[in-house]
């Protein structure tokens, strides 16, 4: 049934209660990837789909296994990401205890990290269960979403699936919806689009847009390529920088578009504006937040923004308010200042960004190094900055770049780690030098919880529990058959990346804060 419905690779790792869904994958041509731990399959899962736009697919056990996924359940929900989890349970709970695996609710453990968590009690109840999920990644702001089979029912025979469902599409814009948006941008003379990572698959009518109408804007962390670079109207992503909400108290309107506007895209209660705002989204709870637009549009961002610039096809265009002076001067303003909270990564990201093609595809942890980059890079294009954004798990950037360097097969696909993150999910390193992924794994070592530490300093407390013993990293990297380097300069580690994206197997890039010395 998954490989009819178009699922080529599942992750996970088998066990005794779930050794049932093994039976036929090979046969169905299914590829099936061996994690190293629960957590690590379901960031790659994660990665996957973030890579191909499919859902990503992961097995587990009963019990510890469903708890282990969980992190990246509530990573996946954060994030919208298209996860499917499945796992075995146990047959029965209530009336038996001291079972291999049990838990006093499985089902509603999963629930509180994903859309919905299921149990399937028939064959035909999971098949029905699975198109849901399926149909549901299509037609609404796509999250994970957990099915559990009991192990007696996995054991049963089953008739076949049924046939495969049309298509579902989510709900088309309707003129109502761009009037009113026409009308606000009509009277505007600095209007200020700001984009999220949902409209990301509507980066061309973006940029026609702005340009068409002199318009000023921001993207996210998760927004960034959706409007290019050489834009001179571009503020880039320092949306969270505290000036940010000066330079967007001087729109006359803002449009919002495929963004919560959450605490962690700007770090502060208001985004700043006083001024009209539309917002679209495909989650109608985003349209109820505190930013009390005038405007919601219930739409996908690439259908809306399409729509949007039909609307003012034949408008010759309009003085903008806006100086590209302006935006530069802030911009250089805001660089400025995170080279100075966070002292030369900006060097680094810098270098690294120069040696990259441009359609290589980032996978970042929580770490120093990404928390800069992320505000200091303009991406060539969207949707090839992967971070744990919201939930903000550590051990993200390895498990999810190896998912990704599976759904893009011979593409670029890059890791960028701190130390102490790679702690979490380091094992999963076995799994890209056993599929052979070239992928460079960038380990920034600052030899602390740097960021946390600064937190403590700056809320007047004495770092405390901040430094662990790392062990020598190049050589735990080869002991797992994997190539690592330590550049001493710029120009070394340069190389190494370059060399790492053609190799046979991941390289590991060991760099301190002193390279940039």
């Amino acid at each position: 049934m998954l490989k009819a419905r178009g699922v080529e690779v599942i992750f996970g790792i088998p066990g005794v209660h779930n050794q049932e869904m093994y039976r036929g994958i090979e046969e169905a041509g299914i590829t099936h990837v061996l994690a190293r731990h629960e957590q690590g399959a379901g960031f790659m899962a994660d990665g996957y789909a973030r890579a191909t736009g499919n859902p990503g697919v992961a097995y587990v056990i009963t019990g510890p296994g469903v708890c282990n996924i969980m992190t990246p359940m509530g990573q996946a929900y954060s994030d919208s990401v298209p996860m499917l989890v499945i796992s075995s349970c146990l047959d029965e709970t209530s009336a038996r205890r001291g079972q291999l695996h049990q838990m006093k609710d499985q089902r509603a453990a999963a629930e509180t990290v994903c859309d919905w968590s299921e149990e399937a009690r028939s064959a035909e109840a999971a098949y029905a269960l699975v198109d849901r999920a399926l149909a549901e990644f299509t037609a609404q702001r796509p999250r994970p979403k957990h099915l559990q089979v009991p192990i007696a029912l996995l054991e049963a025979e089953a008739d076949a699936a049924p046939a495969k469902m049309s298509h579902t599409r989510q709900a088309g814009v309707t003129s109502t919806d761009l009037t009113d948006a026409v009308q606000v941008l009509e009277k505007a003379r600095r209007p200020l689009f700001i984009f999220g990572g949902g409209a990301r698959n509507g980066s061309d009518s973006a940029r026609k847009l702005v340009e068409k109408l002199g318009a000023a804007s921001f993207c996210t962390y998760a927004g960034r390529g959706i409007i290019g670079a050489g834009d001179p109207l571009y503020f880039g992503s320092y949306l969270a920088k505290p000036g940010s909400a000066d330079v967007i108290a001087r729109a006359d309107a803002v449009i919002a578009v495929g963004t919560e506007l959450a605490e962690v895209d700007m770090w502060r209660a208001h985004l700043g504006h006083d001024c009209p705002m539309v917002r679209v989204d495909l989650d109608p709870e985003v349209l109820a937040d505190p930013a009390r637009a005038e405007v919601h549009v219930q739409a996908d961002a690439a259908e809306f923004l399409a729509g949007l610039l039909e609307a003012f096809e034949r408008d010759a265009g309009r003085k903008t308010g806006w100086t590209a002076k302006e935006v530069t001067t802030a911009r250089a303003k805001w660089r400025s200042e995170v080279d100075a909270e966070y002292p030369g990564v900006v060097r680094v990201a810098d270098a690294l960004r120069d040696c990259l093609p441009g359609d290589a595809m980032i996978y970042s942890d929580m770490t120093q190094f990404a928390y800069a980059a992320k505000e200091v890079w303009d991406m060539p294009q969207p949707g090839h900055w992967h971070h744990p954004y919201g939930f903000g798990t550590l051990g993200y950037a390895l498990p999810a770049a190896i998912g990704g360097a599976i759904g893009r097969k011979g593409k670029p696909t890059v890791s960028i780690m701190g130390d102490y993150g790679f702690h979490y999910t380091m094992q999963e390193l076995g799994v890209a030098v056993e599929l052979g992924l070239p992928i460079p794994i960038i380990l920034w070592d600052n030899g602390k919880l740097g960021a946390i530490e600064a937190s403590m300093v700056s809320a007047q407390i004495a770092p405390n529990a901040v430094v662990a013993r790392n062990p020598d990293f190049v050589k735990l990297a080869e002991a797992f058959g994997a190539a690592a380097v330590a550049p001493k300069s710029l120009a070394e580690m340069q190389k190494a990346v370059q060399a790492a994206l053609s190799a046979s197997g991941p390289t590991l890039i060991y760099v301190t804060p002193a390279i940039a010395d």
